[in-house]
């Protein structure tokens, strides 16, 4: 199917060739019929593209930060690697999207086969969105009508948190397509709206609907306002503007009463005079997005929805709002569309986006779109009688920026690379040479030239797929944890009984020339063993922390250590005692400390902090052992206190990935013994799950 993509790094705007999606749980794919674009946002989106790297850190200070940080942790050369690797990473654009539905996913009831939707879906042939996200059209809207219900919700959520009365008057700041949508609504709920824009033909429209136009141009917007309302000034202002000075944020304060609302829904600057506001007991916030709902994974991604009784408007109801006001005329759209474009000739949009006049442009799709294909050949393939054929599941940032660079000069013949939506895994295989690009794994499994099959997909994926490819006669790497829990371990080890192929996790930091030396040095030797983890924290709502998604940090990551550990010491872990920091910790806890006794004697302390610095060594190990210590800082330098013969290593940064991948095409390749004994994977899982029964027992726990 064809999509509209944007490149961060060069703001090219393409229209690629991309496998089109499956239907998901809880959501509904759509062939699109119309989309619309968005000119404010996606303009921003092109404009940030095409600059230069040292304006696109102006724009980002927050992210410069990061960068600055990063390099004192693991150096320059990894870090610039990591920024070029981002800013190459396509932007699927668009999110005002009308269609047929053409599948509905388990758990779907509200929607079925043939019906008219509108959603937030981006411009592409096909699209799969939640079913919150979505809301029918009724039979009286045309599909162009429709392609604004998204972007006015936009503005509708602005006025819901302003909360305009009859007889308010209420200034909109900026006439372009949300601030048109957001002046109309004001006037149907019966307030008085004055429009500020600088462009005439947007004021005249404006008029039109019985909104009182002013252009700053022509003179003293505040005067303007005081004039209008008898020198009370505005009941509420809702800016809708785009500008990067604090000009308009000041007017906003200056024509408001006393007690007056200021609602933002554009990007302005933001230095705020206390002064103005003070004065004035004025209340500002900002709106976010379509309502209800954003941002939230268990509304939008898992389809639980916020009781109507005390959450009246979320995305969706906004979005039926929406639909039911153009449906009855209170909301004009037509005379907005400046142009119909169809998806082909997108470049006349986006060619000039940047200078447009044009209020609001939609794209049409060709009714006669072909089957959607969910794996498309980039290149030319044949791979029969060969060996190290790979397929890779998953396009996150851990493929992007670690593995698929770490597999350069492996030997591996690069096959298939799956993604959920299309654009990632199609932009990966491009640029590292797979032939072809997929949204569906069965091709995968199926395929009989596909030796290895590499899993990078969100943790609660991995034990089932792993599953999968072993039934399929495949060998597996899976990114860490093997499994989140008990039974899904076990799934596994059955699998694993049933096939002749190997399982490989991705416990890299064993294959890092510094864990080597230091394994070298140590022998077979009794040893106590610190690993500090300076995790970093991450927001408490990223999936990482959801149990059933992620299994939580020390499950999903400090899984790292006890492999490590394992490997140092040359023993399995026979018993684990966690504490954590906090009166009353949580399972999902990534402030904790683990005991581990090994069945040689040897121990281990593992400290998984995420309240440290960052800009402090993410990863430090101590062993001790015969009166030596050996000392390894962030996997760059390992001292030895003791050791004849050795003093230091130091190198850049090398968690051993490279090693680790090139290792396991040549097992793949040749065959031999798993790179890591299944055992010890099975008992690493095993600690980990028994740190966190520790947590919640209390005691220490017997593997």
């Amino acid at each position: 199917m064809k999509q509209i993509i944007q490149s961060f790094k060069t703001g090219e705007t393409i229209l690629e060739e991309v496998p089109a999606p499956l239907v998901a749980k809880g959501h509904v794919l759509i062939k699109s019929t119309h989309s619309l674009v968005s000119l404010g946002t996606e303009r921003m989106l092109v404009e940030f593209g095409k600059s230069n790297l040292i304006s696109k850190a102006r724009q980002q200070p927050d992210k410069v930060k990061q960068v600055l940080d990063k390099i004192k942790t693991e150096g320059l050369l990894p870090t610039l690697e990591a920024v070029f690797n981002k800013l190459g990473e396509p932007l699927p654009l668009g999110y005002c999207n009308v269609g047929v539905v053409i599948a509905v996913g388990e758990g779907v009831s509200e929607f079925k086969v043939g019906d008219r939707v509108a959603s937030n879906g981006q411009h592409a042939e096909y699209v799969c969105v939640p079913k919150n996200l979505v809301a029918s059209i009724p039979d009286n809207v045309t599909d162009e009508q429709a392609t604004f219900t998204v972007i006015g919700s936009i503005g509708l959520q602005g006025i819901r948190l302003l909360n305009p009365t009859l007889g308010e008057t209420i200034v909109v700041i900026g006439l372009g397509l949300i601030g048109l949508l957001t002046a109309q609504l004001l006037i149907a709920n019966g307030c008085k709206v004055i429009g500020v824009d600088i462009d005439e033909s947007k004021l005249n429209l404006a008029k039109e609907w019985g909104i009182i136009p002013f252009n700053p141009r022509n003179g003293d917007v505040v005067k303007f306002v005081q004039e209008c309302t008898g020198d009370i000034g505005a009941d509420g202002v809702v800016i809708t503007a785009s500008a990067k000075n604090n000009e308009i944020i000041s007017q906003a304060a200056r024509m408001s009463r006393k007690r007056g609302r200021i609602i933002l829904v554009g990007v302005i600057g933001l230095d705020l005079s206390r002064a103005e506001f003070y004065e004035k007991e004025l209340t500002f916030q900002v709106s976010c997005s379509y309502g209800p709902g954003r941002y939230d994974e268990n509304y939008e991604n898992r389809g639980i929805d916020y009781p109507l009784p005390f959450v009246r408007w979320t995305e969706k109801r906004n979005f039926e709002a929406i639909l039911q006001s153009i449906s009855s005329g209170k909301l004009l759209v037509d005379k907005m569309v400046s142009q119909v474009v169809p998806l082909d000739n997108y470049m006349q949009i986006y060619k000039e986006i940047g200078a447009s006049k044009a209020i609001a442009s939609i794209l049409k799709y060709d009714e006669n779109t072909n089957i959607p294909k969910n794996t498309i050949e980039l290149k030319p393939s044949n791979y029969e009688g060969q060996k190290g054929v790979i397929a890779v599941i998953g396009s996150g940032n851990f493929t992007k920026m670690t593995m698929l660079p770490a597999l350069k000069g492996s030997g591996a013949i690069n096959k298939y690379i799956a993604s959920k939506g299309g654009v990632s895994g199609t932009a990966m295989a491009q640029k590292y040479l797979f032939s072809h690009s997929t949204t569906n794994t069965e091709d995968i499994l199926k395929d009989g030239e596909v030796d290895l099959v590499l899993i990078t997909t969100r943790h609660n994926l991995h034990a089932p797929m792993v599953v999968k490819c072993l039934e399929a006669n495949k060998h597996v790497f899976v990114e860490k944890p093997l499994a989140l829990n008990e039974e899904e371990l076990l799934q596994v080890i059955e699998a694993q009984k049933k096939s002749e192929k190997t399982i490989m996790v991705g416990f890299n930091r064993r294959f890092s020339p510094h864990a080597l030396k230091m394994k070298s040095l140590l022998g077979n030797s009794q040893i106590n063993v610190i690993a500090t983890m300076n995790a970093g924290a991450i927001p408490k709502n990223v999936w990482v922390h959801d149990m059933e998604v992620g299994g939580g940090r020390i499950i999903g990551e400090a899984c790292h250590f006890i492999d490590l550990i394992t490997y140092l010491t040359g023993s399995k872990v026979k018993s684990v005692c966690m504490n954590a920091m906090g009166v009353n910790p949580e399972e999902n806890t990534d402030n904790a400390s683990i005991l581990l006794k090994y069945e040689n004697g040897s121990t281990g302390v593992i400290n998984y902090f995420s309240n440290g610095s960052k800009a402090y060594s993410k990863e430090r190990i101590e062993v001790y052992s015969q009166e030596r210590t050996l000392i390894m800082d962030n996997f760059i330098k390992t001292e030895g206190f003791g050791f004849k013969g050795f003093s230091k290593l130091k190198t850049r940064l090398d968690k051993g990935h490279k090693n680790q991948f090139h290792k396991l095409i040549e097992q793949t390749k040749n065959g031999g013994e798993p790179l890591i004994p299944f055992e010890e994977l099975i008992n690493t899982s095993k600690a980990s799950f028994a740190a966190i029964e520790s947590l919640k027992t209390n005691s220490w726990i017997s593997i």
